[in-house]
């Protein structure tokens, strides 16, 4: 049998594992909520996106950040339009832009889902000083960038 690694360990194995169950965790919560709103995975993705934009977010942003079509991606936001989730909005500017905003209700229904991940968060959070929260976020950041360039290389 082999020995399992402390958890601090720098060892790329370890961190795997860890990062794997992780995922695994995020995404039965991110399952869950789908499946409670007649959505799909790639919904939530969409979601979390338009969520964490930085700036407005088009249906043609969306489908170049999720690699889809442009059928595929009406359908999406269609999907999201009806489970109250999403609405779209003319542009001030120029009419023909439509942006894609989070509906006021989908805050307290994606909260009911995410809240058990936001708890997890929040008392992990609590065992690590503010220095070592910096040390992880900027780990975080650094593996999410890579991700993209191999996303973008793959492309």
């Amino acid at each position: 049998m082999r020995e399992r690694r402390p958890a601090g360990s720098a060892d790329l194995r370890f961190l795997s594992v860890q990062l794997r169950r992780m995922n695994a965790e995020i995404n039965r919560v991110v399952h869950g909520f789908a499946g409670g709103n007649g959505l799909n995975s790639t919904d939530v993705q969409a979601l979390a996106a338009i969520l964490d934009a930085d700036g407005p977010m088009t249906p043609g942003r969306l489908r170049e950040h999720l690699g889809l079509t442009s059928g595929s991606v009406s359908a999406c936001v269609e999907r999201l339009e009806r489970a109250g989730l999403v609405r779209r909005v003319r542009g001030g500017d120029d009419r023909r832009v439509v942006h894609l905003r989070y509906a006021s209700a989908a805050r307290s229904t994606a909260g009911t889902y995410y809240r058990p991940l936001a708890e997890a968060t929040a008392a992990a959070r609590a065992r690590f000083s503010e220095a070592e929260l910096a040390v992880a976020l900027r780990f975080l950041a650094a593996l999410n960038e890579e991700l993209a360039l191999h996303r973008a290389s793959d492309g």
